[in-house]
């Protein structure tokens, strides 16, 4: 009998009809995964196989709007989830009352939680000691302890769900017992199977299964995904694919991102056109077709797209791929290739005037603490050879070593971002709001741009959901948003030749440390804020609101 290895997954849920939704699962073994709802929807597909492993998209349909149904999930008939004997409540899929695509509808809005770098467990061995309460595995446990407590209708996962260069003890200990540690890539993840095991060890958490069972989720790679520092330059990617483990992990990588995160971010109809996943479902092994895909992606970047688009009412998402779009050539750096860029300028502009927000999902901040901004736009200009070779060495030297790769690091790049969003956010056809989401930086902070638009501008930077940082850089971040830090920063700029950023900006929230969540709520032209926090105390981990803001109202200060 067919076992439920992993999942499941509530994934896409339709906004425009609100009639269906995607469910993912990870089978034992080969079968047919079906989803059967309280309500009578339902869907059912055979599983799809790669590399030994079998998973299932289970297309959903028959929902009603503006309901919500619990659901199980059956293998070859025998029911396997919910699982026996759990203390959580059920499953649901809930839809929204929707008015057609692109109206405003009845209802309280859309409530979309997001942060990024979740580490499962700390790494062995290292050096920042216990991370604390997870704000995910908190948040869950909250929602599970009360049926009737508003959910979000969205996760948004900006990058860095798994982390292929610092394992756990656990799965070092297993890495180690099927091949030599002492070879490269040592303590790291080396091929697919040692990626399944990640996804194992992160998503079979028992709130955390419960959790991304019930509330849909959306996600996008960062580097830890694949490797720290991935992509970072030309001549990182040289260094790399010189070694003679490089290529099996960024194939196994990408693999796997596709099967356990990118397939979940297409809808039906997305689904319905990708060529690859047909191919795949209707081959006995999808193995090659994938793994041939994902060199495709390696090899030639710009024939692939990451990213994707999602209207929820009047309210736009686009996720863009910050890691494997870029273009890295010294003398033409840019942080999307420019097919990547004008898909993000075609959607943004699409049906301008159609919709209240815009949410622009980057794992990387676009606004940084200014010293930052201009320690990365200074140490592009040394790499780009503008004091000479010499320092251009110390450059790249210095790009790897304090991960000087954000949007400032692409200096075209920001300014064509910046000059992007002033263009949707201006004029009378403006949505109320313009806000690019962001992780990576271990710190939360609402940061805004200076710049005379009609709509309200934010950098929403929220992280990490389970991580820690050094006190030295945890200092490094205060100076950077400092009076000093803004001093320091125009030296760099003088040395570095960089002129001043073409835009500025003011922090008007943080910077909070900690294992953190924010959430969204957006109902109609309004927008509010909310930072929680996970803390720890003798009676377990709770979430503590530090931060609770109405963004539409009078500028702050």
């Amino acid at each position: 009998m067919a076992g439920l290895r992993l999942g499941p997954l509530l994934r896409h849920v339709d906004w425009d009809t609100g009639g269906s939704a995607t469910i993912w699962v990870e089978a034992d073994r080969p079968c047919t995964a079906e989803v059967r709802c309280a309500d009578g929807a339902g869907g059912r597909a055979r599983t799809f196989q790669v590399a030994g492993h079998h998973y299932a998209l289970v297309p959903v349909t028959g929902l009603t709007p503006g309901a919500t149904t619990a659901y199980e999930v059956l293998l070859d008939g025998a029911r396997v989830w919910p699982l026996p004997d759990s203390s959580f409540p059920p499953s649901t899929i809930s839809t929204p009352a929707v008015a057609g695509p692109g109206r405003s509808a009845p209802g309280p809005g859309l409530r979309v939680t997001f942060g990024s770098c979740r580490q499962a467990a700390p790494p062995a061995g290292g050096l920042r000691g216990p991370h604390g309460a997870d704000a995910l595995d908190t948040l869950a446990a909250r929602l599970a302890a009360d049926p009737e407590a508003v959910r979000p209708d969205v996760l948004l996962l900006l990058g860095d769900q798994v982390y292929a260069d610092a394992l756990s003890r656990e799965t070092r200990a297993w890495i180690a017992a099927r091949r030599d540690l002492r070879e490269a890539p040592g303590a790291q993840v080396a091929d697919y199977e040692e990626y399944t095991r990640l996804y194992y060890e992160s998503w079979l958490d028992p709130e955390i299964r419960w959790l991304l069972s019930t509330v849909p989720s959306l996600h996008i790679f960062d580097d830890h995904d694949v490797i720290d520092d991935w992509n970072t330059s030309e001549a990182w990617v040289e260094e790399m694919r010189a070694t003679p483990w490089w290529r099996e992990r960024i194939l196994s990588g990408l693999m796997s991102y596709w099967v356990y995160q990118h397939l979940g971010n297409l809808s039906p109809a997305e689904l319905e056109r990708d060529g690859l996943y047909a191919e795949i479902c209707a081959t006995p092994d999808g193995t090659e077709p994938l793994r041939a895909f994902a060199a495709s992606a390696d090899n030639d970047p710009a024939t692939v797209r990451w990213s994707y688009r999602r209207d929820f009412g009047r309210t736009r998402l686009l996720m863009v791929d910050t890691r494997a779009a870029r273009v890295l050539a010294e003398d033409g750096r840019a942080m999307l290739d420019p097919t990547e860029h004008q898909w993000l300028r075609d959607n943004a502009l699409a049906g301008h005037g159609g919709y209240d927000h815009l949410l622009i999902g980057s794992s990387l901040p676009w606004l940084m603490p200014p010293l930052i901004h201009d320690a990365e736009t200074w140490n592009a200009a040394l790499c780009r050879g503008v004091r000479g070779p010499r320092w251009a060495r110390i450059g790249e030297n210095l790009r790897r070593r304090s991960d000087l790769e954000h949007w400032a690091a692409f200096p075209a790049s920001f300014a064509a971002l910046t000059d992007l969003i002033e263009e949707v956010g201006t004029g009378p056809r403006a949505p109320a709001t313009v806000c690019v989401l962001s992780g990576d930086v271990h710190h939360a902070y609402v940061a805004e741009p200076r710049i005379p638009s009609t709509a309200r501008l934010f950098q929403l930077t929220c992280s990490p959901v389970h991580n820690s940082i050094h006190t030295a850089v945890k200092l490094g971040f205060r100076l950077g948003w400092s009076r000093m830090g803004r001093w320091l920063g125009r030296g760099f700029s003088r040395h570095g030749r960089t002129g001043r950023p073409p835009v500025t900006w003011r922090r008007t929230g943080g910077p909070w440390f900690g294992n953190q969540l924010m959430t969204l709520a957006l109902a109609g032209r309004t927008a509010r804020l909310r930072l929680d926090q996970a803390h720890r105390n003798r009676k377990g981990a709770r979430l503590v609101t530090v931060l609770d803001r109405e963004l539409t109202g009078a500028e702050t200060a």
